[in-house]
């Protein structure tokens, strides 16, 4: 990891606790709130743990890119959860051969990049 990924790297994951601290839920109930904001440093922590033995600059830049999509859609969102994508299971595809592979190469194309460790986690 070259030394300016390392420290945008720490940046981010800084930026995410300072937003942790800050954070106010949508609803305004102090119990949603404190929720949220234990989600937002669990989901930190994870991640960057999980991604911190990566050395290929390529995916080092690519979950960069996923965290601070992340973070800007919770903060013009006002909220800290992944947004969900809104395709159909198999609204393309019959249940069988080659269309039903195609559909899900589909899929995994069009997921957006705020998601692309989301799922490998839960």
């Amino acid at each position: 990891m070259t030394l300016a990924l390392r420290q945008e790297a720490l940046g981010l994951y800084r930026k995410i606790f300072r937003i942790a601290k800050k954070w106010q839920s949508a609803s305004g109930q102090m119990e949603e709130t404190t929720k949220e904001k234990q989600y937002i440093i669990n989901e930190a922590k994870t991640l960057f743990r999980k991604n911190k033995d990566l050395t290929d600059p390529e995916q080092i830049k690519q979950c960069l890119e996923e965290c601070k999509a992340r973070i800007e859609i919770g903060l013009h969102y006002q909220i800290p959860y992944p947004r969900p994508i809104h395709l159909p299971p198999m609204g393309l595809a019959h249940q069988q051969g080659r269309a039903l592979r195609h559909q899900e190469k589909l899929r995994k194309i069009s997921k957006p990049v705020y998601l692309k460790s989301h799922d490998e986690i839960s």
